[in-house]
């Protein structure tokens, strides 16, 4: 499968992360507080949550699509 769903989730954890620390680092001083620099951390930020959030998703429907009963969504 070409898209693993552990990887978006590695990913989206790094995302997150960095899109809390940049702003702590603007708050303590280490960085420049510009427009640019928190435009950047926003969307660093609210990709890792959708890229988080997909590939839960995706994580859900392999294990689900794993399991042979005979449950059905209705």
């Amino acid at each position: 499968m070409l898209y693993r769903p552990g990887r978006f989730i590695v990913i989206a954890l790094f995302m997150l992360l960095a899109g809390s620390v940049l702003p702590m680092l603007m708050i303590v001083g280490v960085l420049e507080s510009t427009f640019l620099l928190n435009f950047i951390s926003y969307i660093i930020s609210v990709g890792g949550l959708f890229l988080g959030i997909i590939g839960i998703a995706m994580y859900v429907g392999k294990e689900r699509n794993k399991r042979k009963d005979d449950w059905n969504d209705y």
